[in-house]
């Protein structure tokens, strides 16, 4: 059991807020902060802060690559090669990010060997494949949390571009209306990404001209998809992922909503806060807003254009006490939300916990005492704190130590859907 204090990565979409009230710091911040990693990625390892810690096990990777089976577990540490499978993050956007997708297991198998033989170094810029593993990921939202997720049903999507009433549309709209499936979504897609630079000289102003006209009419609608394209259209005038927020589903959710993304789901993340946790991996394509490396190829051979519904991206949830579980077909992690009740009137003050292979508990607010189920002294983790789990650890106690406290738990499940 060690307490971990997370990594600030200060990427420029960032709050200056989010990050520092939430661990109870000054604000605003001197730089944007983007994101709080709790975990054991070689880029930005948790820090050890327990004061009994080995002074050459500082950080987490350090910790577990000591001892990688007691850690772990041995089931685990066997699946994943010694390495914990999720990272576990608290993210806070004030400006979108860039529309991307992520392969499956096979796919990013492949590319990585592929880059590997073509003697791509791991660092480049123009690398796709950073590691042989898929991505899924998995955000609970803290705040209201809005994102672009997943191809609408193209049927929807005609409607809309037909109230957009933009003539320069009209070849497009009937690329789709004549073929209203994954096949035509596939070739409007790689139409507009693929369109040369004069072409969208014209077309991506004719489309923000359209959607300014539109919010101005009395039909609403696909009024926060075409505000969506206008901020997206003032950040990135001449990116054809502007035209390619008109596929996606335009999704908001409210605190304690989740949204899973799989292989192949091209999304965007435009502002909010919330948890994160996702395989413990760096592979991302890229489809726009944004001036990193785009491989088109690529990422049309990755991208899955299944219509989908908001329905069908946000995961179920089971109640288990004070837990709320996210279930989805991810085998590198579980989530689940707990809050506690410390004066024990309205819900529980106190959960106990036992799973094999490790966790991490990270408490968003409040402050909550871990102490082992067989006694000893308890462990005070406040908000913006984690507590590691190892599979060697003894079972524990959580207990809400202030009026009310919530925290995050990411296991690794001990079945294995089959991999996609």
């Amino acid at each position: 059991m060690r307490l971990l204090e997370g990594i600030v990565r200060p990427y420029a979409w960032g709050s200056r807020t989010a990050l520092s009230e939430l661990r109870g710091l000054p604000t605003p911040s001197t730089h944007p902060e983007a994101e709080l990693w709790f975990g054991a990625h070689p880029a930005a390892p948790a820090r050890c802060v327990d004061e009994t810690a080995d002074e050459a096990q500082t950080d987490l990777l350090a910790v577990i690559d000591a001892d990688p089976v007691g850690q772990l577990g041995a089931d685990c540490a066997r699946r994943y090669d010694n390495r914990l499978p999720f990272l576990l993050k608290v993210l806070a956007a004030d400006e979108p990010l860039s529309l991307q997708a992520h392969p499956s297991s096979e796919q990013a198998r492949i590319g990585f060997a592929k880059e590997n033989a073509a003697g791509i170094p791991i660092d480049a810029a123009h690398r796709n494949y950073r590691d042989p593993s898929s991505k899924p990921e998995l955000v609970v939202a803290l705040t209201e949390f809005d994102a672009l997720a997943g191809f609408r049903d193209p049927v929807a999507t005609v409607d809309l571009l037909r109230a957009l009433a933009v003539p320069e549309l009209d070849t497009y709209l009937g690329l789709l209306a004549g073929q209203p499936d994954s096949d035509g979504l596939r070739a409007l897609f790689t139409t507009w990404i693929t369109l040369p630079e004069a072409v969208l000289h014209t077309l991506v102003p004719a489309v923000l001209d359209g959607a300014i006209a539109y919010l101005g009419r009395e039909d609403r609608r696909f009024a926060p998809e075409l505000q969506t394209v206008l901020e997206l259209g003032e950040a990135y005038p001449l990116d054809p992922g502007v035209l390619t927020v008109l596929l996606l589903n335009r999704i908001r959710l409210t605190p304690g909503e989740g949204l899973y993304l799989g292989a192949g789901n091209l999304h965007a993340y435009l502002r909010g806060v919330a948890v994160e946790v996702m395989a413990n991996s760096d592979n991302v394509l890229r489809g726009g807003l944004t001036p990193k490396h785009i491989d088109v190829p690529e990422l049309l051979a990755v991208l899955d254009f299944t219509p989908s519904s908001r329905e069908q991206l946000l995961p179920s949830v089971r109640t288990l006490g004070a837990e709320r579980i996210f279930t989805t077909p991810a085998h590198e992690f579980r989530l689940s939300r707990v809050e506690l009740d410390g004066t024990g009137i309205h819900r529980a003050s106190s959960i106990s916990l036992d799973a094999p292979g490790p966790q991490i508990l990270t408490v968003i607010s409040g402050t909550v005492e871990v102490r082992r189920a067989d006694g000893g002294r308890p462990t005070s983790v406040a908000a913006g704190a984690s507590i590691w789990l190892a599979d060697s650890d003894p079972d524990v106690v959580v207990r809400a130590a202030s009026t009310s406290a919530v925290f995050f738990r990411s296991v690794v499940p001990v079945t294995s859907p089959v991999q996609g």
